[in-house]
């Protein structure tokens, strides 16, 4: 079986304390010997159980550019539990995951051949596009989940109008005759299971389970999640809760 991607962070990571988050994309934390830093976070979700003042975090220095306003990226937040990592950055899910199907990694999609990333299908672009060897197209579109709660994940952790979209758009692709999955990745190694954040997102649960029930696929992975780097992992159940 081909080995499941590995993703480094770049550099060194540097631990801080987390101290508040002005907006959905900045954080500012407490560095040792450094004093207060603001960091960029690739999240915009509420994170609202692990950013909380203390809290530790992994944060990777960047150079100096012209293009950014921030020094540093936060990519960890400890758990609330305080026995592992969660990686905080959004974009990380569609490059493993591109990365495993590029190589066959994911037993899920077996006989089905890796076209392209960013697929437009209706309104909505779709992360992936796979295709066997009759003509039958197969969309993919993965989701990133950070939020646990006593063991179960959830998602989204705030509301989301275009992932309702896009799961509208995998069950039109699988009523004009293609397959269609969403793919949850959690950042993280310790849940059970992926289910819709129902008290947050009641119109997202619902078209989950919609879309299950007309077909589409509904699919979990869980990540093991180090300070060196990520690593996509094995399967976690996932569904409409």
């Amino acid at each position: 079986m081909t080995e499941l991607p590995f993703v480094e962070w770049g550099a060194p990571l540097v631990e801080a304390r987390f101290v508040h988050r002005p907006n959905r994309f900045v954080v500012h934390a407490h560095v040792p010997d450094r004093g207060e830093v603001v960091a960029h976070l690739a999240d915009p979700g509420r994170l609202r159980e692990l950013l909380v003042p203390g809290r530790r975090m992994g944060l990777r220095p960047e150079p100096p550019s012209a293009t950014r306003s921030t020094e540093w990226t936060a990519l960890l937040v400890e758990s609330v539990q305080g026995d592992g990592w969660v990686s905080v950055n959004t974009t990380l899910p569609n490059r493993l995951v591109d990365r495993a199907l590029r190589s066959g990694a994911l037993e899920e999609f077996a006989g089905w051949r890796y076209v392209r990333r960013e697929v437009r299908f209706g309104g909505s672009r779709l992360d992936f596009l796979l295709e066997d060897g009759g003509g039958r197209s197969f969309y993919v579109e993965a989701k990133s989940v950070t939020l646990v709660e006593d063991g179960v994940a959830l998602f989204p952790d705030a509301v989301t109008a275009r992932g309702t979209r896009h799961l509208e758009e995998l069950v039109r692709a699988v009523r004009e005759g293609h397959d269609a999955a969403v793919l949850f990745v959690l950042q993280r190694p310790d849940a059970r299971c992926i289910v819709a954040a129902r008290r947050i997102d009641p119109v997202f649960a619902d078209t989950l389970a919609r879309a299950g029930e007309a077909g589409v696929r509904i699919l979990g992975r869980r990540c093991a999640v180090g300070w060196d780097g990520i690593r996509l992992g094995g399967r976690v159940d996932a569904g409409p809760g």
